[in-house]
């Protein structure tokens, strides 16, 4: 009888996290319109903070570009 209710219980555990994450995923419906990347503000300025130099953006490394790892 005891494992019957630890079922149960396992059972409608899973059942309400499973409608919980539904609910939520059907709430949070995505905008077609949003942009994949947001652009950089321009008033962002490049700061240095302990020695360490902070700039808007990504920029290109001189290193070689890795085209194969171990695993592949």
């Amino acid at each position: 009888m005891r494992s019957f209710l630890l079922k149960l219980a396992a059972t409608v555990l899973t059942l309400g996290a499973t409608a919980a994450s539904a609910a939520y995923v059907t709430s949070h419906v995505k905008n077609p319109f949003a942009p994949l990347q947001p652009t950089v503000l321009a008033s962002q300025q490049q700061g240095t903070v302990g020695g360490l130099t902070f700039t808007p953006g990504v920029r290109q490394g001189d290193v070689q570009p890795v085209t194969s790892t171990y695993a592949s």
